[in-house]
């Protein structure tokens, strides 16, 4: 018999059950989720945050940065003069930390190499100090599924199950994973030529990626120092026979034998070492992307085994027995970075398709990307194949390109309103992954992966409608580079003008390949002419289409006002003079004066305001 004592203790009961239940399935609300904390989900995070949106990263290790400190990849490639955005805030910190710039150029692969644990700390503090911010470190996502609109992630923290829920999500993974999760088309290894129209290209597309790498930070303990490792399984000093010699891939020049130069390639501060060689070194062929997690641990594994055989390599057959493993730098059981370096992920199919075409020679593209850029690189093509023997040869030496601008739309998969691609996944060709996948270019991926989500969020829309010029200018008002011009900084009065002008392409840049830093200047001092002006600002203005009344002479500021009248009626010259005035540039206008590119694009820019001008995803300016 149950008793009215029995029942209410047995509805306390299922009540208390219910309760529980409802804990352990809580929902987090937000209004961005990232999934990985690496270096574009880290620089993500800080954008998103610092805009005003609640956002939440999900990150499997301890740390963030991902390539950059939890794989151990402490020596940066490219953008050392182009300090954008949050890439330019964390080199700041480096320099302040270290105590110059001078203090980060310890080995010669690059001007800005740090400790892998210090740029750890320098993100972390980065993130503490955006109060919308919240990282989850030390978790894994299980699933995320997309409804009516909504996000929601399941992921695993401390042996719990929890879930979050937001309106955009950023896939920061690796290699992937999140977009792949949701049934995305993605290319992955290399193109065909004809399909992809790079002629570089093989003839058959395949599915080989990049080389991988387990690095090693090495210490230097002393000359009297013997910190060789126990002499690993399968050990055969034949497969690192030719690590010393050592040639520049760009260059002409024989190659030499020198053991020193190999291992001062990544001399970190602080008497360490990145062993992260790609000449008979460290380097690994594993193509794990498809491969169960089981499966990628057992393969991952194989490439950290294969990176202590080179450790006891230097040690002992070359002699370097007192450059001992590092074991104040990482926080394992075995002192070795918490992840692999992936070279390359899945590639998905965006708005747009960024390809060999729109780098080599942007302003004569079939469309012109440019007008939509948000994130700057300039190392060259870069691709490691030398582990894989069935990679078929792709002469990289002759790839040479100018410095580059991703467009925003590679970020925006065609088939989904709610997903953002960040870190290596963007929608590029296999050889243009070479260049897009390094550190200060996937820090300004993440950055504008970020902006990118807030204003969706704020605005309520699809990614699809969000608009490119939007982005755009809150990223300059972030520091950040719409286009790689190496002659300008943030810090200058008029970088946002000569910005915003440049990407209009009413004034082009210049390119240059040059050895392993791309150039494309912005030449601000020179004078221009008045067909370069007309012919800029025709594909923006209509009322110019006809004209052909613009010489080859310098712009004078009488011409420039009688151009600028076809455009905008009523415009005096004392207008001009006021602006000019009201922006600081040097002097006083006057109509016999020949105008430089920097002064053309402060008082367009303030006059004309063309960057208003919206442009589609592939940068066409739309009709009114």
């Amino acid at each position: 018999m149950i008793t009215k004592n029995h029942f209410r203790i047995s509805l306390l009961t299922i009540l208390l059950c219910l309760g529980q239940l409802s804990y352990a399935l809580a929902q987090d609300s937000y209004d961005i989720i990232i999934v990985g904390g690496g270096a574009s989900g880290t620089a993500a995070g800080i954008s998103a945050g610092r805009l005003g949106a609640k956002t939440l990263i999900i990150e499997t290790t301890p740390w963030l940065g991902g390539m950059l400190t939890s794989a151990g990849v402490s020596a940066i490639d490219g953008n050392y003069r182009l300090p954008s955005g949050i890439w330019g805030e964390f080199k700041a910190e480096l320099e302040a930390y270290y105590g110059g710039a001078d203090k980060l150029a310890t080995g010669w692969v690059s001007n800005t190499l740090f400790e892998p644990k210090v740029g750890n700390q320098i993100l972390q503090n980065m993130v503490k100090s955006v109060e919308k911010l919240t990282v989850s470190f030390e978790s894994d996502w299980s699933n995320a599924d997309y409804s009516g609109g909504t996000w929601e992630v399941t992921y695993i923290k401390d042996g719990e199950k929890r879930l979050a829920t937001a309106s955009i999500l950023i896939d920061a993974t690796e290699l992937g994973d999140v977009a792949a999760s949701q049934g995305l088309p993605y290319r992955l290894g290399m193109d065909a030529r004809d399909e992809i129209g790079e002629s570089f290209a093989p003839e058959k597309s395949n599915d080989i990626i990049q080389d991988l790498t387990y690095v090693v930070t090495l210490q230097d303990y002393g000359e009297e120092a013997d910190r060789t490792i126990p002499k690993p399984e399968n050990y055969d000093p034949d497969e690192f026979a030719c690590a010393c010699a050592h040639a520049d891939p760009i260059s002409d020049n024989a190659p030499t034998l020198d053991c020193d130069k190999m291992l001062s390639y990544g001399k970190l501060p602080n008497g360490k070492y990145m062993i992260n060689w790609p000449n008979c070194g460290n380097d690994y062929y594993l193509n794990l992307v498809e491969m169960s997690p089981q499966e990628r641990e057992d393969a991952i594994e194989k490439a950290k085994q294969a990176s202590l055989r080179f450790i006891y390599y230097i040690q002992h057959d070359l002699g370097y027995k007192h450059l001992g493993i590092a074991e104040d730098e990482y926080p394992t059981e075995d002192n070795l970075p918490m992840i692999p370096y992936h070279r390359e992920s899945r590639r998905y199919e965006g708005m747009v398709d960024f390809t060999l075409p729109y780098v080599r020679t942007p302003y004569e593209a079939p469309k012109p990307f440019f007008r939509t850029g948000i994130a700057v690189g300039d190392y060259t093509i870069d691709h490691h194949h030398k582990k894989n023997l069935d990679a078929p040869a792709i002469d990289f030496v002759k790839i040479r390109v100018p410095s580059y601008s991703i467009p925003l739309g590679a970020l925006i998969p065609k088939e989904h309103p709610a997903l953002i691609l960040a870190e290596k996944s963007i929608s590029v060709s296999n050889i243009v992954n070479g260049a897009t996948r390094l550190q200060p270019v996937v820090l300004g991926i993440g950055q504008a992966a970020g902006v990118l989500a807030s204003i969706a969020v704020k605005n309520k829309e699809k990614l699809q409608a969000v608009s490119v010029r939007e982005v755009q200018s809150i990223l300059l008002n972030q520091g950040a580079y719409l286009l790689p011009f190496i002659d300008m900084n943030p810090n200058d009065n008029h970088f946002i003008a000569m910005q915003k002008i440049g990407a209009t392409g009413i004034l082009k840049g210049v390119g240059v390949p040059y050895l392993w830093a791309n150039q494309t200047w912005f030449y601000p001092d020179r004078l221009v002419t008045e067909f370069e002006l007309v012919d800029g600002l025709r594909p923006l203005y209509p009322a110019l289409k006809d004209y052909w009344g613009a010489s080859g002479d310098y712009l004078t500021g009488e011409r420039f006002q009688e151009i600028v009248e076809i455009l905008k009626p009523n415009t005096p010259l004392l207008e001009i003079a006021q602006t000019w005035k009201r922006s600081e540039l040097e002097g006083s206008f006057t109509t016999e004066m020949q105008l430089t590119r920097l002064q053309v694009s402060v008082l367009l820019d303030e006059i004309l305001d063309p960057f208003s001008l919206a442009v589609n995803w592939e940068g066409e300016v739309k009709s009114n």
